[in-house]
């Protein structure tokens, strides 16, 4: 069974707060339906733009076989930072899996996915304002 630690947030992400007790049962209950093993979660700290935690995740990469984040948008910000993450993982033949959006990353096709639902993210925003009801 593949080995996966968990990562969750304790601040809010792109609009959205989740508590860390309710991150971390998404998390073992994806795992459970994808048959992956569960390492307790690794929790990021609470300053805006902060990813020290999830360094020392990837980090930890040659002894696990990936990451489950509960969501894609805790991934970095900035476009440069996000794909740096993604590639790093993927040279080390290791996976990253979203819970809540139900995606994973395991191979090259799949940036092209992510970075295109981060896009969609990105100009909902403007799309709403654009047409007042």
């Amino acid at each position: 069974m593949k080995v996966f630690r968990g990562y969750i947030f304790s601040r809010s992400f792109m609009g959205e707060r989740a508590p860390q007790h309710v991150q971390n049962i998404v998390l073992r209950d994806y795992c459970a339906r994808n048959q992956l093993h569960y390492l307790l979660s690794a929790t990021e700290y609470a300053m805006v733009n902060c990813h020290l935690i999830l360094e020392q995740v990837l980090d930890e990469l040659a002894d696990i076989d990936g990451i489950v984040a509960y969501s894609l948008f805790q991934m970095p910000i900035n476009q440069t930072r996000r794909l740096r993450v993604y590639e790093r993982i993927l040279a080390q033949g290791k996976e990253i899996h979203f819970a809540v959006e139900g995606l994973s990353l395991t191979t090259q096709r799949d940036i092209l996915r992510l970075e295109d639902i981060w896009l969609v993210r990105d100009t909902l925003p403007d799309c709403i304002n654009a047409f007042p009801v």
